[in-house]
């Protein structure tokens, strides 16, 4: 009999986290400033839990290796961490081996101000814990100041300004965090080489097999788990070094084995199509027309025409 999978714990608001972490209710009931060493933990998390408010964690250094979901990650040289409202985190609390600070923050305090349109453009939000923003010594120092700004709005008595001096806090530390996940990225730059030729090896391998037509085109996070990157984090990543993202790379490496069979004239267009994942041979003569500007065959014919004058 398959076994099924428990319900995740649902943490509706701050407060009810709060509790479970054994920490005193939160100053404000939609954000929190508090510390990993102030948790005393009432019981075992079950194995999934889910938040349904913000949070973002400043990790200090640590002793190496931690344990945060259903695996390990080095946090040698500590980093930020950010989940967004409604991820699932699998496997025991990692919390209780962590050094560092969290604010965690409920969507309705953001609501009202343009941070709630705003904070859809942050795509760490949606990054894996293994890629965690790993800062400089002056970047540790721009964060920690932040942090602390929020926690002692937090400790003053609320006033008419107290929610805007909030947000406003909120997002500086996240606009200085987009600025410090694309240093990151330009100091990727050295492996951009070794990176596109791991992904031109996977998409290469994918369309040499027959997964296309078992599965028809390859997907975003198909690319990105072989590449061992979540797929935000990956499609950042090849746009801050690249120009383009992975759903463009897959479609010039598409359109570069779609070349190469259109070339060797063993296949017609309506075979290619379906070898190449494709569905209908109609969506492949909108794309391929789209992105050269003329269609499969008409590409062809002109391969022909420059052979004949030879």
């Amino acid at each position: 009999m398959k076994k099924t999978m428990p319900s995740p714990a649902i943490y509706p608001d701050i407060a009810s986290f709060h509790n479970e972490l054994g920490l005193p209710a939160p100053q404000h009931p939609l954000i929190s400033y508090v510390s990993y060493e102030g948790m005393q933990f009432q019981r075992e998390f079950s194995s999934r839990i889910m938040l349904n408010f913000y949070k973002v964690s400043f990790i200090h250094k640590t002793n190496g290796m931690v344990r945060y979901g259903q695996h390990y990650y080095d946090f040698k040289e500590g980093g930020l961490c950010f989940m967004a409202p409604g991820q699932l985190i699998s496997g025991a609390s990692p919390e209780k081996s962590l050094s560092g600070v969290i604010i965690f923050f409920h969507p309705d305090l953001i609501r009202h101000h343009s941070l709630a349109k705003k904070i859809r453009q942050y795509g760490f939000f949606s990054y894996a814990v293994s890629e965690a923003l790993h800062l400089t010594e002056k970047e540790k120092a721009v964060v920690l100041k932040i942090f602390d700004q929020i926690g002692m709005e937090l400790d003053t008595p609320a006033d008419r300004f107290s929610q805007d001096l909030l947000v406003s806090g909120l997002e500086l530390l996240l606009d200085y965090s987009n600025r410090f996940y694309h240093r990151q990225f330009a100091a990727q730059r050295d492996d951009d080489h070794g990176l596109l030729n791991r992904l031109d090896t996977v998409l290469l391998q994918y369309f040499d097999s027959d997964a296309p037509s078992r599965s028809g085109l390859p997907s975003v996070q198909h690319v990105s788990a072989q590449l061992h990157f979540s797929p935000d984090y990956l499609s950042d990543l090849l746009r801050a070094n690249t120009g383009l993202n992975t759903q463009q790379h897959i479609h010039r490496k598409l359109l570069e084995t779609a070349k190469d069979l259109l070339g060797a004239g063993e296949w017609s267009v309506a075979d290619i199509a379906y070898k190449l994942g494709f569905e209908q041979p109609q969506s492949f003569n909108r794309l391929f027309k789209s992105k050269t500007g003329m269609s499969p065959l008409a590409y062809r014919q002109s391969l022909k025409a420059g052979t004949d004058t030879l």
